[in-house]
């Protein structure tokens, strides 16, 4: 029998959508909700963010009735009557609810999307990197030797630091760099390769016409590029003094730039506090690990 199933994941600053058909991903999409930078000026999940989620949940039930939709981030934040306001809605209008996932959870979903078909006989670090959350997840031949949770994220640094949404910010990488730097603290564990998840990193160096290389030290079709830490360094440096409205014109979403500029920090002072020789970006999310457990009753392993 065919399988066929929608997984939406509602994050602070970013809702995806990936249906599955018959474990291949047949349609993705993402759409730049600002849950987490709206619940800060109204004290609640803004009612206009909700209409937006709800968009979204009309484009998935075109493709299948099997939905299952997940809430990160601020949706760990939010009281349970909130919560429960919010699903009665959804159980009116849609006969769903949103299912709240913990952050580490989230993490090892990812993380899972990522190791699962890989082999390579080395320490990686995976990371999770979103709106108001940061996870890193270190695996060894396919099991998890390490962990980290941060409760901060892009939508953080970027509120410090305003002028990193703006065309040629005032503030410098040093000092934005120095700032998380603070906040990371010291990471014991050293890896070979520091995998990019948890968002569409591959959207970045798309749109801002960086050059990546052929990933030659495994094999995935969602890991197909990567670049060498001398390479990285230069471009993030780059990413803070180059045209970020020139970038945004590249895209077909110039609204998801606003974090980018703080990602691309944060992803490098990781890369070298975990002496990661090789960056992989990647645009896989939680949601990779998700229809393997839900389609092929795979476990999580920890």
């Amino acid at each position: 029998m065919d399988k066929k199933i929608a997984i939406i994941e509602i994050g602070s600053n970013n809702t995806k959508t990936h249906i599955y058909e018959n474990s291949n991903l047949v349609k993705e999409n993402n759409v730049t909700i600002e849950f987490k930078k709206n619940y800060k000026k109204e004290n609640r999940i803004s009612f206009s963010d909700l209409d937006k989620l709800y968009d979204v949940i009309k484009n998935a039930l075109e493709y299948t009735k099997n939905i299952h939709i997940y809430g990160c981030s601020i949706f760990r934040n939010i009281t349970k009557e909130e919560l429960d306001e919010i699903n009665k809605v959804l159980k009116e209008k849609f006969n769903l609810e949103i299912e709240v996932v913990s952050q580490e959870d989230e993490a090892m979903y990812t993380a899972l999307g990522c190791y699962n078909n890989i082999k390579y006989d080395g320490n990686i670090c995976i990371f999770i990197g979103g709106g108001g959350s940061i996870e890193l997840i270190f695996v060894n031949n396919g099991k998890v030797i390490d962990k980290k949770y941060y409760d901060f994220g892009v939508v953080d640094v970027t509120t410090k630091f305003s002028s990193l949404k703006d065309d040629v910010p005032t503030c410098t990488f040093d000092e934005v760099y120095s700032y998380v730097d603070d906040l990371i603290g010291d990471l014991e564990t050293k890896v070979d390769i520091l995998i990019l998840a948890g968002g569409d990193h591959l959207y970045w160096y798309n749109n801002a016409r960086y050059d990546l290389l052929a990933n030659t030290l495994y094999k995935d079709e969602s890991q197909k590029y990567m670049l060498i830490r001398d390479m990285s360094d230069t471009y993030d440096k780059d990413a803070l003094v180059t045209s970020l409205d020139k970038i945004r014109n590249n895209s077909d979403n110039p609204l998801w730039f606003d974090g980018s500029r703080a990602m691309k920090v944060i992803t490098n002072l990781i890369s070298h506090k975990v002496d990661a020789k090789y960056i992989v970006p990647t645009k896989i999310n939680m949601e990779e690990g998700l229809q393997i457990t839900l389609l092929n009753n795979v476990t999580m392993k920890s």
